[in-house]
């Protein structure tokens, strides 16, 4: 079981999914946390650079947040931390019936400069769709407990 900085690896992969977005759900989250017309409804969004019903680019975070927890992340028994996003893009949209899976690869692994118990994990996550377009790519940064002090 992977619970601490010792048991990580550089070029560890970790999935999860898939996780299905429904056109209700789209439209649940855009209605209370982004109330753009291409996230709230088809005719709405005839209008806009979308064209058609997409999923917030937050609503895809959240959704690989899930698939991180799911398992596109080391299980840390809940002892890691986010530590802040370096970069995040959403290259193609996430449509109603979408099946979107995650990707997660440890890119870095470093001691904590200013507390040797804590060590820095980088992690790029991948998110999909069912055809293999990528529809979110994030690269953070987390705090994991280390099991001994150490340089």
């Amino acid at each position: 079981m992977i619970e601490y900085f010792e048991d990580l690896r550089i070029g560890q992969i970790f999935r999860a999914g898939p996780i299905l977005v429904t056109r209700e759900r789209i439209i649940e989250f855009a209605s209370e946390f982004d109330q753009q017309p291409m996230h709230l409804s088809e005719a709405e969004a005839i209008g806009t650079l979308a064209g058609e019903l997409i999923a917030s680019g937050w609503h895809t975070g959240a959704v690989t947040m899930r698939l991180l927890t799911d398992g596109a992340m080391p299980k840390l028994g809940g002892k890691g931390i986010g530590a802040g996003v370096e970069q995040m893009n959403w290259p193609n949209p996430v449509r109603p019936g979408d099946l979107l899976s995650a990707e997660s690869e440890i890119l870095d692994l470093r001691r904590s400069k200013s507390n040797p118990t804590r060590g820095v994990m980088r992690l790029r996550t991948i998110t999909t769709q069912q055809d293999g377009k990528v529809v979110q790519s994030i690269t953070a940064n987390m705090i994991i407990p280390c099991r001994t002090e150490g340089a």
